[in-house]
């Protein structure tokens, strides 16, 4: 499994390499945000992405745009820049994690192998293929999301967690301390916000697919709930 490295620090790009492979993944090298467009074009099996944010010519965030328009593939951004809305503007464009230069490798490496068991294996077996919940219909073993007249609305692995796990269980209300230990598969450690950026980014994209229709509903002070 190959893991995309995109920093043009190279001390940055070889010491996480060192740990990608330690952890038996192939690391692929970028030192740019065009290089890493290319080598995700070229590159058969690349899982996930490490991404860093200020790079020259094409910026990380840029670099997210540009890959969402076809690929849900896992973005993790790794950023000397720690201010809460430059996480919440990574996430918003499509990342689905943000650690905070300077970073312990290792931590950095418990989020890859975390993302990677999200985006395979997203439900347990037990539970329904298909859901129907208002105007969508969500397939479990394809992470297709579809509306009454067909529209397929693109999620990235975590949003399809978390829409499935709401509409699995209707009208139980999740706070986002469960929903992050259930979809990201961590213990929760200042969760809210990172929750909250990815339930807005879902109920942007289903609203945009569904005329305005409210399928996620939150409950203030508790947490988000799906109506049967």
């Amino acid at each position: 499994m190959k893991i995309l490295i995109v920093d043009d620090d190279k001390e940055i790009v070889e010491l996480l390499s060192i740990y990608v492979k330690n952890e038996g993944y192939e690391p692929v090298k970028a030192f740019s945000g065009k290089e890493a467009i290319t080598k995700l074009l070229t590159e058969p099996d690349i899982a996930l992405m490490i991404l860093d944010i200020m790079m020259p010519n094409m910026s990380g965030i840029d670099v997210i745009k540009e890959v969402r328009k076809d690929s849900q593939i896992p973005i993790i951004i790794v950023s000397a820049k720690t201010a809460d809305m430059d996480k919440i503007k990574g996430l918003i464009t499509g990342a689905d994690d943000y650690v905070a230069k300077p970073f312990n490798p290792l931590e950095v490496m418990a989020r890859v192998k975390s993302l990677l068991r999200r985006s395979q294996n997203s439900v347990t077996p037990e539970e329904p293929d298909v859901l129907e919940v208002g105007p969508l219909t969500i397939k479990k073993d394809s992470h297709e999301v579809t509306t009454l007249t067909g529209t397929q609305i693109q999620l990235t692995a975590l949003e399809f967690g978390i829409l499935y796990l709401l509409a699995s269980h209707p009208n139980r209300v999740f706070s986002a301390d469960e929903i992050f230990e259930r979809v990201w598969q961590q213990e929760s450690i200042v969760s809210a916000k990172t929750v909250m950026v990815h339930v807005s980014h879902l109920r942007d994209k289903i609203e945009e697919a569904t005329d305005g229709e409210k399928v996620i509903e939150t409950v203030w002070g508790v947490g988000y709930k799906v109506e049967a």
